[in-house]
């Protein structure tokens, strides 16, 4: 008899136990928000060299780096620190004639990658460089970007929470639940979406620049605990 009482208990037990992890207290809701918010750039990045042709390597090359050097020094002369100018290609390559066999010449290439933090500058730089390197000067590309996001990032994470915590609490109404605390919290990671001012730009006399708007995303997964 009492075996069978001790077995009867163990039994009562378990069935509490079993009941307890069905309780309220692991009723849970995970969403996902997103943040977005504007600012306006404030830096110029563009990659922008020099191309000649000529019969032979050592022509070539010199004559490139007259040309680059040109461009640095009016770039510079403009409103551009020098440290902001860096060179990110060098090279010589041999061109053929019509047969494709035959050495005719060489081409030097010498490019450089620009930061300009004073956006009013930009243009007079730009215009600058291709002054000097004239029918050698080559664009390559030309974007915007933000040199500090922190402030929009913070903006961007605030809202993205709240839109979490909207959408959790709109379950919870929908599941006649009350919205309690957080469990966990986990970022899906933010970022820029810079605009593109000008790609594989052909040399202007002059250039209109235009910044726009610099898009900030966050993405957050939050788990809210119902009751």
């Amino acid at each position: 008899m009492r075996r069978l009482i001790a077995i009867c208990a163990a039994a009562t037990g378990l069935a509490l136990l079993l009941t307890g992890c069905g309780s309220d207290n692991d009723r849970s809701v995970t969403v996902a928000g997103t943040g977005k918010v504007q600012g306006v750039p404030d830096v110029l990045t563009a990659d922008l060299g020099a191309q000649v042709n000529a019969a032979d390597v050592s022509t070539a090359v010199d004559g490139v780096n007259g040309k680059a050097k040109a461009m640095t020094d009016a770039m510079v002369g403009a409103g551009i620190k020098r440290e902001d100018v860096q060179t990110s290609e060098l090279s010589v390559q041999p061109t053929y004639g019509p047969e494709g066999h035959t050495i005719t010449g060489y081409q030097a290439t010498n490019s450089v990658h620009i930061a300009v933090h004073d956006l009013p500058k930009a243009s007079a730089i730009l215009d600058a460089a291709v002054k000097a390197g004239g029918n050698d000067t080559r664009v390559s590309s030309v974007a915007f970007s933000l040199e500090d996001n922190t402030k929009l990032l913070a903006d961007a994470r605030a809202r993205a929470f709240d839109d979490a915590k909207a959408r959790a609490q709109q379950y919870a109404d929908l599941a006649g639940l009350k919205l309690k605390s957080v469990k966990t919290i986990s970022e899906g990671g933010g970022g820029n979406t810079p605009p593109t001012a000008a790609r594989d730009a052909a040399p202007a006399p002059s250039f209109s620049l235009e910044p726009g708007q610099q898009t900030v995303t966050f993405t957050v997964n939050v788990v809210w605990e119902l009751g």
